[in-house]
This record gives C-alpha cells, structure tokens and sequence, in this order.
C-alpha cells in the first residue's frame, strides 16, 4: 500500500472514502510482490496495480464491495486452465490480496472555532497516519494482520525506527510488542515481508532460555510489515554525456540521484536537470562527507586515475550494494594495478563491476546508462543477466526470503 501513498494520502486529505487491495503474498510465479496495492475510492477513481492486468477487475470488484459493506476481506487468486474465462494469473502463479476500506474521516468544530478531523476509526486513523508519513519520506513500517482470529483482519500498527509507535493489533498487550520489534527488524532493513507469530505457550523452552511472551491469542497471526524508507541513493561520479543518460534512468528506478564532479562548469543544472542534487567537490571528498546504507549504488564515469584512485579507494571499503567504474578493459587493468598499490586487497577488488555494465552492444549514451542500469537490477535483484529465451532459470528471483519467526507471540 505505501508504494501509492502520495496518491492515497491526498485522498486522505481530500476527504474520500476508498478501499484498497494489497497483495500480502505470492507464491510461484507473480507479476507484483507483497505490498503492491491497487486503490478504488467511492466515485470509482483507481489508480495502482496488483498483477498487471491479470485480475485487476475482480480486484476493483472487491474494493467496491469493501467500500459497501465497511468490511476488510482476503481473497487469493491462482491459475485455471479449465475456464478460459475464469478469473486467475495466466503466469500459473498465486496471490493472495487483502482488501480494506478506508472511510474518510469526520469533521467537527474545534475548540479554537477552527474544523477538527477525526478519523473513522483507530485502525483508520493508523493507516492515514501510516501514508502521511510514507508521503513525506519519512521512514516507518506498517504491520497489519493479514491472517488470524476473527476480527483481526487487516488491524494496523505503525512503528518508527525510534520504536514509538501508533495503533493496535488488539488481543494481549505481548502481540503488539512482539509485532514492533518484528517491524523494527524488517524497518532497519528496509524489507518488505510476511511475519509469521506463532502461538506462544506458557511452557519453560527447552535449553533454559527466556520463554517469549503470548498474546494468548490461541493461534499463529500472520502481519505483512511494509517498509517506507527514503529512496535509495545513486551517486554518478563525472558529469559527462553518459551520466546524464544515467541519471535519467536512475530517476526511472526510484532511486536519489547525486552527480559529483570537481569542475563546475560541467556540473551545472542546466546539463543534469533531472538529477536531485548536484555536487561540485572531488569525488572522494564528497563520498567521506556521506552516510549510505546499503541500498546505495556508486557509478564512477570519470575514468581518470586522478579522480578514480582515490575514490575507489574508499568506495570498495563500503557496504554499499554495488561500485561500478567506467573504462576500457586497459584502462581498467591500470586501475586495479593503481588500487592494489594503494592497499586495497584482492577481495575488495573483487567488488569493482568493471567495465561497468552489461554486455548490450551499447554504443550511445542511452544505450550505455540502460547496459549499466541493467546491471544494477541484476545485482539488486539476483539476476544472470542472461537471455530468458530458451532459459530454464526462474523469472522473478526471491533474493528477500520470506521471514518467520517460529515461536514468539500471538
């Protein structure tokens, strides 16, 4: 659901009643992951997508009929080859959707003369806070049961990485801790997943450890904790032609897009308008000044030893997700002969993607930035690089297993 929430919480804030269906998991084959969410409001507006197409319209069905009845509702969709009009993925994968109303929230007078609003209700309330806070980049993760007792379908509790948190799963007071530091966990990480929270018993576990806290709930609840989190950085290094091809495409893929150069008066707005932020520094002065989680990707265009050394130096010492330099396979020889002298060891080398990118035939700069983008969403995401044509390889890599949590609350 966060992935639309600009939209949503405008809708929030204009007052609408909606509904919307996320997918809580997947299983085989699956045109979108857990936490794809499609959105229907009550003129009939939608906006998102849940499988591409594939049941889109029994899924706007669903929403209509939680905007009617005010009830949350999980319904799963596989594949059928006996009804060539049945609803189901032709991909031959399953999903299971989760599909809740929003009722817009009331409004009465303040005690300043002023029009309060109120939401419809907690779990309401916790979702229109959960899509504020994912609208404004600020990071949280929303926990919302998904499966469990009767009447705890789609309850909501919002945690942010201070471990304050908004709303309630209900039950015994162990669930929503147990589900925060779930969620902290998955937060820290920038994840998205299903949790698992099994029953608990009052038994002594077996080795003497601590026995984890129920919430006496009697049954396994399952929560699909979704992560908000600011965009992943991308830094290009060198303000040439290529980089901005590059930027561009790194707009595409979500990420927040850094050109560093130590000319200015090639690192100008005028030559990187889509870049979120432009930089005039040596590479390597600008890469100390930063903090990067490991979601962050560095894309070195300068292929000048001057620049490239001693950035390079640093950025393979990094737990970034990926360092790539641009160059010839001489050139790129000659740096890894400079790199080795400076002290960086095989192993760290070893990271360096380079020549950067995939082997596309690129020629132009556009060509160039999809070979290297190419290569960043195989990286990221488990990818060969290889054709699909003829393969036997999987299509969608689950490089983020799904998480369990065997014996802890619920």
């Amino acid at each position: 659901m966060l992935d639309i929430a600009d939209e949503l919480h405008r809708w929030v804030e204009q007052g609408r009643d909606f509904a919307v269906a996320t997918v809580v998991a997947t299983h085989g084959s699956a045109p979108r992951q857990p936490g794809a969410a499609l959105a229907v409001d009550g003129a009939g507006t939608a906006i998102g997508s849940v499988s591409g197409g594939c049941v889109e319209g029994a899924v706007y069905e669903l929403c209509q009929e939680a905007l009617r009845t005010g009830r949350p509702v999980l319904e799963r969709f596989g594949y059928s080859d006996e009804d060539a009009f049945a609803v189901g993925l032709t991909c031959g994968g399953v999903i299971d959707i989760l599909v809740e109303p929003i009722p817009a929230a009331t409004t009465h007078p303040a005690g300043d003369g002023t029009a309060a609003r109120e939401p419809a209700d907690r779990t309401a309330g916790t979702l229109a806070t959960g899509l504020a806070a994912a609208a404004a980049g600020e990071p949280a993760a929303l926990a919302r049961v998904v499966r469990g007792p009767d009447g705890f379908l789609g309850r909501a509790l919002l945690v942010r990485p201070d471990g304050s948190h908004t709303g309630t799963l209900g039950g015994h007071p162990a669930l929503d801790r147990t589900a925060l530091a779930e969620a902290r966990a998955l937060l820290d990480a920038g994840r998205t997943a299903t949790v698992s929270l099994g029953t608990g018993t009052d038994d002594a576990p077996q080795g003497g450890g601590a026995q984890p806290a129920g919430s006496r709930c009697g049954t396994t609840i399952e929560l699909l904790v979704e992560s908000s989190v600011p965009a992943p950085r991308m830094i290009v290094f060198g303000a040439i032609d290529f980089a901005a091809a590059l930027v561009k495409v790194g707009k595409f893929l979500n990420y927040h897009v850094t050109v560093c150069d130590a000319r200015p008066v090639f690192a100008t707005r005028g030559r990187f308008p889509d870049a979120d932020e432009i930089v005039v520094d040596w590479p390597h002065r600008y890469l100390d000044s930063q903090e990067l989680d490991a979601r962050a990707v560095l894309c070195v265009l300068t292929h000048d030893a001057k620049f490239d050394v001693p950035l390079l130096e640093r950025a393979l010492r990094l737990p970034v997700a990926y360092v790539g330099a641009m160059g010839s396979r001489r050139t790129h020889l000659d740096r890894q002969r400079r790199l080795r002298e400076v002290g960086l060891s095989e192993l760290e080398l070893n990271r360096l993607r380079s020549p950067i990118g995939l082997d596309l035939g690129a020629r132009t700069p556009e060509e160039t930035a999809l070979s290297i983008a190419a290569e960043i969403v195989a990286n990221r995401r488990g990818g060969t690089g290889t054709p699909l044509t003829g393969a036997h390889t999987p299509i969608h890599h689950d490089t983020a297993r799904r998480v369990g949590r065997i014996g802890s609350v619920a």
